[in-house]
C-alpha cells in the first residue's frame, strides 16, 4: 500500500484552488521557500502549520484530520454520530428549524446527500413516491433523479437535472469524494423522461436564479432552492451537515402549500 506523504496532499489541494506557493506563503504567514520545502518532503511541517495551511486551503475538515495523520499528528476533529447523546442540541435545533419553515418544504443531508431529517413539506413532495425509494437511508439525489421518484414530476427536469449534476461535479472536483462519485454516476446514469422540457424557454425567477418547477396534485409549484451550512465547524459529522430550504417562487406555490400544510 502506498503511502501519500503530507507534502504531497498539501501541494494537491493547493493546486485544486488554483493557488501559487507564493500566495500560499502570502496568506499563511510562511515564505515560499518553505512551502516548497513542505510539498518536497524536505521540511515536516509542525501540526499548527498542517492546520493553517489546510484553513488557507479551504481543506474539509475531515481532510484536515487526514493531513494531520499523513504528517505523524493526530487528528484533531472528532466524527461524533448524530444520534449521540453529545448531539442532542444540535439534532433539536435543527428538527425546530425545519418544523419552523413549515409549510415551505426543508431537509438536513450529510455529504452524500442522504437525508438526516425532513419537515412535512417534504413529505408533501414525496406523496406517491415508490416505497423502495423511501426505504432508509433516504437520499435526496436518488429521490429527485430516479425516473420513478420526483423527476416524473418535475416540469423543467433537464435543465433542474443539469444543475445538480454540475453541483456535484464541483463538489466531486473540491473533496474527491468516492462515494459522491459513485452517487453521481448512479444518477447521471438515469433515463430522462420525454416529457421533460416542453420546449418552454429557460424560466428564471426575479433574474436571480433556476427555479425547480414540479407538480403536485395537479398544481405546477415553483420553488428557489438555498442551501447553509455550518460556520467554523469542529466536527467532521457537523462539517458535512447542510440545509437545503425551498423558498416558494411565487405567490400560487404559497397559497397552495399554506391549504395543505396547516
Amino acid at each position: 500500500m502506498t503511502t501519500v506523504s503530507v507534502g504531497a496532499m498539501l501541494r494537491t489541494w493547493r493546486e485544486r484552488r488554483g493557488i501559487s506557493q507564493l500566495e500560499l506563503a502570502g496568506r499563511a504567514d510562511s515564505s515560499s521557500r518553505h512551502i516548497s520545502f513542505v510539498e518536497t518532503g524536505r521540511s515536516r511541517p509542525s501540526e499548527e502549520m498542517v492546520l493553517r495551511l489546510a484553513e488557507h486551503l479551504d481543506v474539509p475538515v475531515r481532510e484536515r484530520n487526514a493531513l494531520l495523520l499523513a504528517a505523524g499528528y493526530a487528528p484533531r476533529y472528532p466524527h461524533t454520530p448524530l444520534d449521540d447523546p453529545s448531539m442532542e442540541v444540535l439534532r433539536d435545533s435543527l428538527e425546530r428549524l425545519l418544523a419552523g419553515y413549515e409549510p415551505y418544504p426543508a431537509l438536513v443531508v450529510d455529504a452524500t446527500y442522504q437525508v438526516i431529517a425532513a419537515n412535512r413539506g417534504i413529505a408533501l413532495l414525496l406523496d406517491g413516491v415508490p416505497e423502495h425509494l423511501l426505504a432508509p437511508p433516504l437520499n435526496a439525489m436518488r429521490l429527485t433523479l430516479h425516473p420513478q421518484g420526483l423527476a416524473g414530476r418535475i416540469l423543467n427536469l433537464r435543465e433542474w437535472r443539469g444543475h445538480l449534476l454540475e453541483q456535484m461535479e464541483r463538489q466531486i472536483a473540491l473533496s474527491r469524494s468516492e462515494p459522491l462519485r459513485a452517487l453521481y454516476e448512479e444518477v447521471a446514469a438515469y433515463p430522462v423522461a420525454d416529457r421533460a422540457d416542453s420546449g418552454e424557454p429557460r424560466e428564471v425567477v426575479a433574474n436571480i436564479a433556476l427555479p425547480l418547477r414540479i407538480e403536485h396534485d395537479g398544481h405546477a409549484l415553483s420553488f428557489v432552492s438555498s442551501i447553509s451550512t455550518f460556520n467554523t465547524p469542529m466536527d467532521v459529522t457537523v462539517a458535512e451537515l447542510a440545509i437545503e430550504t425551498l423558498l416558494p417562487a411565487d405567490p400560487a406555490t404559497v397559497k397552495y402549500l399554506r391549504s395543505l400544510v396547516p
